[in-house]
Formats: C-alpha cells, structure tokens, sequence
C-alpha cells in the first residue's frame, strides 16, 4: 500500500500544481459562483420610485389607507401587498410631482421609473416594468372599486369585509410540485457539471498512463512497484483532484445561493443530494478512469489515445444522452430502468435525485450493481493493464491481451 500512496502524492504533487488545473478550478468556482447569482439578475429591481400628481385615492390604496403621519406632499416608500397579504418584492416610493409637466421632466432625466397623472394615467419613459404596472393596475382597480361603492352609498370597508373569503386549500394527491423548476435546474446542473469533470479526470488518467508508458518510465517504476499499486495510485491521486474540484463547486454553489437568496427556493433534503453526487462521482469515476487506464495501456503514443478510447468515448456519451433526458423526465420508464444498468446508473441516478423523489430502496439497489459493476472493471482493468503497459512499440491487440 505504501507504493500505492507514493504514486497518489506523486500525482497530486504533479497535476495539482499546475497553472492548468488551478485555472480551471478557479474558473469553476466563479462559474457557478455567478450562475447563483444569475436568476437574481434577471429579476426586477428591488425598489421603484413613482412620481404622484394627483391620484389621493391611488396613493391611499398604495399606503394601505395610512402614511404614519407623513404629510401628502412628502415622499413615502410602502411595500405592496399581494391578496394574501404577503409583501411584494419590490418597494415603491411615492414622490409626489406638482403637475404632469414636473412628471415628464423626471422620467426624461431618469428620476422616476413611473408617473401617475389623476385617475386614468401613466407615464413613463418608454414601457412601464411588467412588476410594477401589475402593482399600479391593482392599486387603481382598489382605489376606482371604492370610489363607486362610495358614489353608490355602500360602505367600501363593510363591502370589503364580506368579499373576504378562505382561499381553497390545495392538495396534491400526487409528487410534490412545488420545488419542480427549481429541481430541474439542479438536475442540469449537476449533469454538466459531472459530465465534464468524469470525462476530464478519465483523460487526464489516460494521458498519464501513455505518457509514462512511451517514455519508458513505467519501465522503471515497475521495478520498485506492483502494476496494480501504479494504477491504483494513479487514479487515487488525479481522483482526489478532481473530488477537490468537484468540493470546491458545490461549497462554492451553495454558499452563492446563500448570499443571492436563492437557498430559499431550494427543495428540502439538499445534504442528501450532494453527499448522493458525491458518491456517484466516485462511482462513475472509478469505473471510467480504469476502463480508460486500461485502453490506453494498449498505445505508446499521444496521437492514439483518442482512437483507443472510442469504447469509454462511446459509452460515457450514451449515459450522458440519457441522464440529459432525464433531466426534463425524471420519472420516466427510461430514466427508472437506466438508472439501473451501470455504467449509465453513475450519471442518470443523481440526475433523478436532484429531479424528483427517489424511494431509497431504488438508490441502494443501484448504488450495489454499480459498486459491482466497478469491481469487475477494476479487475479486467487491472490486468489488461498489467500485460499491455510494458508492451511498448506498435499497438496492442486488446485480443491478444486477453489471450
């Protein structure tokens, strides 16, 4: 084992050091640093400032019907209420304006984001925020809906209170819909994100095992150690590299939902998700990374390891294909069936786990065929491995390995 370890701080010590690794891991932790951020930035502004000219009903239905003293030709901010008396996103402040001309000078100078002239109109310099047009029309419908009832004789207040009704209470007689958008992009995410750090990690285990193999240095490694220490050691090292990465982005995830908000949208159950990532990424690693060592024992040149690796290349696109779709149809008969059969299991099970309720009966039994699944491969590995790395020269038959 000691050999074995030697090698794993061999590559860690060569890989983790270079510009290239540590570039990409800081691109990776400010890409999905920013991703966090992105559905804040397209949402609406946080606050509006509305110029009033006019418009005491408007502005008593904005207010709620109270200012808290403040006089009517002061500036005031109030936060809508929805229906059901929840607060709006946004803020507004109500910047009373002496006529429609001060009005038009304050949205042309960038003053205001919105004017309301009267009863009927508003102004503003272009089109009026979707949010905030929604806000006004509800106010003015409150404000128009009590004037009549007023000009009618009937008290708005008592006419109000007897409008009010219990909302329908809302069951689901089925899966929980509530957090579906949001798992969706988490599913997403997390197909992108394993995709291109298992396939990274895999070539970078493929690209090391040729290298040391034409330039002859396996040669002298195997004098001191077992070829099954130097195989292991080499995909224990760059597998803790890229486990690092793969920390990194999801410390860097979380804590960027976090600061934008976002984590209050998160669905329940978010630890058991990642800590499920985590352990499919070993899993889909392990097996990928040794079918790659594997094939790529069987070349003594750089310009042959795509060629050889058309099989892993193969396979690795085909579970991808299938756990993208199981992104957008996480309970399907596809998704289920295929989250089954490794190595497709390494990338479609997370993608269900993020995407929907996974019972836990399904995700140990996936999670045992692939562990077996992994061992087999690191035994074939190991021993196509073995025969074929001191083989230097032309390329080596994978038949004639196994013979």
């Amino acid at each position: 084992m000691s050999g074995l370890w030697l090698v794993a701080r061999r590559e860690i010590a060569t890989r983790g050091r270079t510009k290239g690794y540590l570039i990409g891991l800081a691109l990776s932790a400010l890409l999905v640093g920013a991703l966090a951020f992105l559905p804040k930035a397209f949402d609406g502004p946080d606050s509006y400032t509305v110029g009033v000219v006019g418009s005491p009903a408007l502005r008593s239905a904005l207010t709620g019907g109270a200012q808290d003293g403040t006089p009517g030709d002061a500036a005031v901010t109030v936060k809508p209420l929805t229906e059901a008396g929840q607060d709006e996103a946004a803020a507004i402040t109500l910047q009373p304006l002496a006529d429609e001309a001060a009005a038009r000078k304050a949205l042309l100078d960038g003053e205001m984001d919105a004017a309301v002239v009267g009863d009927r109109k508003v102004l503003a310099d272009g089109e009026v925020d979707r949010e905030l047009g929604v806000i006004l029309e509800s106010a003015h419908r409150t404000a128009q809906t009590q004037k009549q009832l007023t000009a009618a004789g009937l008290d708005p207040a008592k006419v109000a209170g007897a409008m009010q009704v219990d909302p329908l209470e809302q069951l689901s007689v089925g899966a929980d819909t509530r957090y579906a958008a949001v798992r969706t992009g988490i599913a997403t995410a997390v197909i992108i994100v394993l995709f291109f750090l298992l396939m990274q990690a895999a070539m970078f285990v493929a690209m090391g095992v040729v290298e040391e193999k034409g330039s002859r240095i396996v040669e002298i490694l195997l004098t001191s150690i077992r070829p099954w220490q130097l195989l292991a050691g080499k995909v224990v090292g760059l597998g803790l590299l890229a486990l690092a990465n793969l920390v990194v982005i999801i410390v860097v995830g979380v804590g960027a939902a976090a600061a934008s908000g976002f984590a209050v949208d998160l669905p329940p159950g978010m630890t058991g998700m990642m800590l499920g990532i985590v352990l499919w990424f070993l899993l889909g690693y392990a097996f990928f990374s040794v079918m790659a060592a594997a094939l790529s024992s069987l070349v003594s040149r750089q310009e042959e390891v795509s060629s050889v690796l058309t099989p892993m290349q193969v396979l690795f696109m085909g579970s991808y294909f299938v756990a993208f779709f199981a992104t957008m149809e996480p309970g399907s008969a596809v998704a289920r069936v295929m989250s089954f059969v490794p190595p497709f299991s390494s990338l479609v099970m997370p993608v269900r786990m993020a995407g929907s309720e996974v019972p836990l009966w399904e995700v140990g039994l996936a999670t045992a065929l692939m562990v077996a699944a992994t061992a087999g491969m690191l035994a074939v590995g190991a021993r196509v491995y073995e025969r074929a790395v001191i083989r230097t020269g032309a390329r080596v038959k994978f038949s004639e390995v196994v013979r």
